[in-house]
């Protein structure tokens, strides 16, 4: 079992990690091991993209975080100001314009004189059954989670490129090993994303860029809000463990993966799901009837 216990869920109590407790549960890593590297991290305002730009800022590193939500970059970036007394650079875009991820990496190249590391966290999807899905929502997800994702990795590898300069991509995917029931959208979209990073890996290895993923599994985050609160609990029996993980579990993978423990990895998944992988199955909307297990026969 993990060595952070799990927290009882009041009534009406928001999932995801306090600024507090991002800000000063102990690290696996050294509190230098990134100074003077730049992070970029888009869907940095909340859930596991405020917490990777939390991690990285207590090791050191310099950050730029995008998002739609302008208050809640504004959140994130007041939290670590308070917090940690280090300042990080916001911007608010949206990833599916590719102009606007152009105009992004400017900006970070403008405030930090360079970029370390892409960390690729923003998306989004909704549960909803495949076959009732609309074109716009289909596109939706589509357009964000997979269009948006290759944007940023295109623009990061091109501007690397230009300055002769090595770099580090790190993707937020999904376990869509299995399939996905209930959230296909962001299953197929998830699944371009792997196989785009396992691609460009080797095309972009002359260049010195490596690039990777993390897939995560049960998470206690902000991200569980969007599920109906029944359906989100049953969310931690989706495993072998039978527990949610934390945001850190995710933000020090990202770490294990851009710092010298990651140096020799590229066109990789790093799977943080408690076993959800072999054992296990997430229904976000419910699990149908059609697949419940029978109670034992009365009489």
């Amino acid at each position: 079992m993990s060595d952070t216990p799990q927290r009882p869920r009041d009534e009406g109590k928001l999932w995801g990690m306090t600024d507090a407790e991002l800000a000063t549960r102990p690290l696996s890593f050294r509190e230098d091991l990134f100074a003077g590297q730049t992070f970029l991290v888009s869907g940095g305002g909340s859930g596991l993209g405020r917490a990777i730009a939390y991690i990285c800022c207590r090791l050191g590193a310099n950050v730029m975080i995008c998002g739609r939500d302008e208050s809640r970059l504004t959140e994130t970036q007041e939290g670590i100001r308070r917090l940690l007394g280090r300042e990080i650079a916001t911007t608010s875009m949206t990833i599916r314009d590719p102009d606007a991820v152009k105009r992004l990496m400017e900006a970070t190249y403008e405030r930090f004189g360079g970029l370390h590391t892409l960390v690729n966290n923003g998306g989004g999807q909704f549960p909803q059954a495949a076959i009732d899905f609309s074109v716009k929502g289909w596109l939706a997800v589509i357009d964000t989670n997979l269009n948006g994702t290759w944007y940023m990795m295109q623009a990061a590898a091109q501007k690397w490129r230009e300055q002769g300069k090595p770099g580090n991509i790190v993707n937020i995917v999904a376990n869509v090993w299995r399939g996905m029931p209930q959230v296909a959208h962001t299953c197929a979209a998830r699944a371009g994303v792997v196989y785009l990073s396992k691609t460009v890996s080797t095309e972009w290895a002359p260049l010195g860029i490596r690039v990777n993923c993390v897939s995560p599994g049960s998470i206690d985050s902000e991200g569980l809000n969007a599920y109906e609160q029944p359906h989100a609990e049953q969310f931690r029996y989706s495993n072998p463990m039978r527990q949610f993980g934390d945001a850190l579990d995710i933000a020090q993978a990202v770490v294990y993966l851009s710092a010298p423990t990651g140096k020799f990895i590229t066109g990789d998944v790093l799977v943080v799901d408690g076993g959800n992988n072999q054992h296990g199955d997430v229904w976000p909307a419910g699990m149908p009837d059609y697949f419940k297990v029978p109670g034992p026969a009365k009489g």
